[in-house]
């Protein structure tokens, strides 16, 4: 099959409609209830390597020790190197030991990115995360906002980007005009649409929007009965109860929850790219297939009936 390519707001950079996040190949087990080893890592990336995905998400924190970028790196060598046609995003984090997001800090974190990752440069670096700190300490001089610019300046990287969750937050960063690439997860999906305006806003801004974690950290994926958290935390249960009903109007149209979820993000007319976190080469294959898959346009309107109210949604 192939994928519709979208220019990544205004940087120009071509970014298929689907993303591989890489956080579950880091082997995080507490957050996902189970392990990766390496050769399942490598070849995960190898199988999206060989489908038609041509933008990979991965980021410095991912794994206690950078695991996801290393297994990055091990499938990159083994195919000679990242293919030219394939865009690679990493994240800057805090030092795992002392906490610290200076402007140091961000400068160190992207060269052990490109140390395991086994590149000299990546298009794109995102900011992770910002919440950790305070808004006035990351734009204040020296500053983690402020050694990103400057890895941009220098031509280290060309774009720069802010990757975040909580939505007044990231408001503020957008309103900087700084950033080039706006990524929010788990608030822009069936059930939580607390991102739609901020990513309305960035989209006529000529600022890139990747939308991640489309099932909401799985409740979409596995269905609210196997994964009762959303976002990674417990919720309202209104938001199970909702997911439960789109789950019964899917069945009746012979529709799987998650191809509406992932398709949900991929028809929005101000997402360029959305990121799934793919953990097995089975996953690759299984979510080019939900993104294929033909939904009734009378689905989409009975699962409008079906949102969460207001109140229940992440901020």
């Amino acid at each position: 099959m192939t994928l519709a390519t979208h220019t990544l707001g205004s940087t120009g950079l071509k970014v298929t409609e689907l993303c591989v996040g890489t956080s579950p190949l880091a082997s995080m087990s507490r957050l996902y209830g189970y392990d990766v080893s390496d050769e399942r890592a490598v070849a995960t990336i190898e199988a999206v390597l060989d489908s038609p995905i041509r933008f990979i998400d991965t980021s410095n924190g991912y794994g206690e020790h950078g695991e996801a970028e290393k297994r990055i790196g091990l499938a990159l060598a083994a195919r000679g190197g990242l293919p030219a046609d394939v865009v690679l995003a990493t994240k800057v984090d805090p030092d795992p030991v002392t906490g610290d997001f200076s402007g140091k800090r961000v400068f160190a974190s992207y060269e052990e990115s490109l140390e395991r990752l086994g590149v000299d440069r990546v298009p794109l670096l995102y900011l992770h995360d910002p919440e950790r700190i305070s808004f006035e300490e990351a734009t204040a001089p020296d500053g983690a906002v402020e050694a990103l610019v400057r890895l941009r300046d220098e031509g280290r990287v060309d774009y720069i980007g802010v990757a975040g969750g909580p939505v007044r937050l990231l408001a503020e960063y957008v309103e900087t005009d700084v950033f080039d690439v706006l990524l929010s997860h788990n608030r822009y999906t069936l059930l939580d649409r607390s991102a739609a305006s901020l990513f309305a806003t960035a989209h006529e801004r000529g600022i890139g929007v990747v939308n991640a974690a489309p099932f909401g950290g799985g409740m979409l994926a596995k269905g609210p009965d196997v994964q009762g958290k959303y976002g990674y935390g417990e919720r309202d249960e209104r938001i199970a109860d909702a997911a439960r009903a789109m789950a019964e109007a899917c069945a009746r149209h012979n529709v799987p929850l998650p191809a509406a979820a992932l398709q949900f993000s991929l028809r929005a007319p101000f997402i360029d790219a959305t990121v799934v976190g793919v953990s097995s080469p089975e996953r690759v294959g299984q979510t080019l297939e939900y993104a294929a898959l033909e939904i009734p346009e009378a689905l989409w309107a009975e699962l409008e009936t079906m949102v969460p109210p207001t109140e229940c949604w992440l901020n």
